[in-house]
Protein backbone atom coordinates (compact mmCIF):
# COMPACT_ATOMS: atom_id res chain seq x y z
CA UNK A 1 0.00 0.00 0.00
CA UNK A 2 1.20 3.58 -1.10
CA UNK A 3 2.07 6.20 1.95
CA UNK A 4 -0.79 8.30 0.56
CA UNK A 5 -3.22 5.40 0.32
CA UNK A 6 -2.43 4.37 4.48
CA UNK A 7 -2.85 8.20 5.01
CA UNK A 8 -6.36 8.52 3.00
CA UNK A 9 -6.92 4.81 5.13
CA UNK A 10 -6.81 6.66 7.94
CA UNK A 11 -8.99 9.49 7.50
CA UNK A 12 -11.73 8.25 5.32
CA UNK A 13 -14.33 5.99 6.40
CA UNK A 14 -14.85 2.95 4.29
CA UNK A 15 -11.39 3.58 2.13
CA UNK A 16 -11.29 2.44 -1.51
CA UNK A 17 -7.75 3.65 -2.30
CA UNK A 18 -9.39 6.98 -4.00
CA UNK A 19 -6.45 9.13 -4.73
CA UNK A 20 -6.75 11.32 -7.60
CA UNK A 21 -3.43 10.56 -10.18
CA UNK A 22 -2.54 12.19 -12.83
CA UNK A 23 -4.58 10.95 -15.56
CA UNK A 24 -6.84 8.85 -13.26
CA UNK A 25 -10.53 9.69 -12.49
CA UNK A 26 -10.88 10.55 -8.78
CA UNK A 27 -13.27 8.67 -6.08
CA UNK A 28 -16.22 11.35 -6.08
CA UNK A 29 -18.95 10.80 -8.76
CA UNK A 30 -19.00 13.46 -11.86
CA UNK A 31 -21.49 15.97 -11.95
CA UNK A 32 -25.03 13.75 -13.20
CA UNK A 33 -23.78 10.62 -11.46
CA UNK A 34 -26.11 8.21 -10.08
CA UNK A 35 -24.41 8.14 -6.76
CA UNK A 36 -23.38 11.54 -4.36
CA UNK A 37 -20.16 11.60 -1.96
CA UNK A 38 -20.65 13.44 0.52
CA UNK A 39 -17.26 15.16 1.86
CA UNK A 40 -15.51 13.98 4.94
CA UNK A 41 -14.87 16.70 7.41
CA UNK A 42 -11.13 16.16 7.66
CA UNK A 43 -10.51 18.76 10.01
CA UNK A 44 -12.74 17.52 12.87
CA UNK A 45 -11.73 14.11 12.53
CA UNK A 46 -8.08 15.02 12.60
CA UNK A 47 -9.20 17.14 15.78
CA UNK A 48 -11.41 14.64 17.41
CA UNK A 49 -7.52 12.28 16.75
CA UNK A 50 -5.93 14.51 18.60
CA UNK A 51 -8.22 14.82 21.75
CA UNK A 52 -8.20 10.84 21.96
CA UNK A 53 -4.58 11.03 22.01
CA UNK A 54 -4.18 13.23 24.26
CA UNK A 55 -0.74 14.37 22.59
CA UNK A 56 -0.79 17.71 21.45
CA UNK A 57 -0.03 17.83 17.74
CA UNK A 58 0.31 20.64 14.99
CA UNK A 59 -1.13 18.31 12.18
CA UNK A 60 -2.47 22.30 10.70
CA UNK A 61 1.61 22.78 9.63
CA UNK A 62 3.38 19.79 10.54
CA UNK A 63 3.61 16.37 7.88
CA UNK A 64 5.08 14.84 11.02
CA UNK A 65 2.62 15.31 13.36
CA UNK A 66 -0.08 14.78 10.88
CA UNK A 67 1.81 11.31 10.22
CA UNK A 68 2.11 10.70 13.78
CA UNK A 69 -1.51 11.15 14.64
CA UNK A 70 -2.34 8.59 11.82
CA UNK A 71 0.05 6.06 13.43
CA UNK A 72 2.04 6.51 10.28
CA UNK A 73 5.69 6.05 10.01
CA UNK A 74 7.67 9.83 10.38
CA UNK A 75 11.06 8.86 9.27
CA UNK A 76 12.89 10.79 6.86
CA UNK A 77 12.83 7.82 4.79
CA UNK A 78 8.93 7.64 4.57
CA UNK A 79 8.51 11.20 4.20
CA UNK A 80 11.20 10.62 1.15
CA UNK A 81 9.04 7.80 -0.18
CA UNK A 82 6.10 10.10 -0.02
CA UNK A 83 7.69 12.31 -1.75
CA UNK A 84 8.68 10.14 -4.42
CA UNK A 85 5.16 9.13 -4.94
CA UNK A 86 3.58 12.78 -5.09
CA UNK A 87 7.28 13.34 -7.82
CA UNK A 88 8.45 15.99 -5.40
CA UNK A 89 10.92 17.98 -7.38
CA UNK A 90 12.44 19.69 -4.94
CA UNK A 91 15.84 19.19 -3.13
CA UNK A 92 14.90 15.99 -0.68
CA UNK A 93 17.90 16.87 1.77
CA UNK A 94 16.36 20.14 2.29
CA UNK A 95 14.07 18.21 4.61
CA UNK A 96 12.39 21.43 5.67
CA UNK A 97 11.14 22.37 2.35
CA UNK A 98 9.98 18.93 1.20
CA UNK A 99 8.14 18.43 4.75
CA UNK A 100 5.73 21.97 3.78
CA UNK A 101 5.64 20.41 0.08
CA UNK A 102 4.84 16.98 1.51
CA UNK A 103 2.22 19.06 4.01
CA UNK A 104 0.24 20.91 1.19
CA UNK A 105 0.24 18.14 -1.35
CA UNK A 106 -1.64 15.13 1.36
CA UNK A 107 -3.88 18.49 2.17
CA UNK A 108 -4.79 19.22 -1.36
CA UNK A 109 -4.97 14.81 -2.15
CA UNK A 110 -7.49 15.04 0.48
CA UNK A 111 -9.69 17.76 -0.08
CA UNK A 112 -9.74 16.72 -4.45
CA UNK A 113 -10.85 13.24 -3.28
CA UNK A 114 -13.68 14.26 -1.21
CA UNK A 115 -12.36 15.70 1.89
CA UNK A 116 -13.52 18.84 3.28
CA UNK A 117 -10.33 20.75 4.16
CA UNK A 118 -9.71 23.88 5.77
CA UNK A 119 -9.00 26.49 2.37
CA UNK A 120 -5.78 27.74 4.94
CA UNK A 121 -4.44 24.38 4.77
CA UNK A 122 -4.43 23.45 0.86
CA UNK A 123 -3.38 27.33 -0.27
Amino acid sequence: MSILSSIFSKIFPHHDNPVAMPGMPSTPAAPGAATAVSEVDVEAILNAKVAQSGVKSNWRTSIVDLMSLLDLDTSLESRKALAQELHYTGDMHDSASMNIWLHKQVMAKVAANGGKVPADLIN
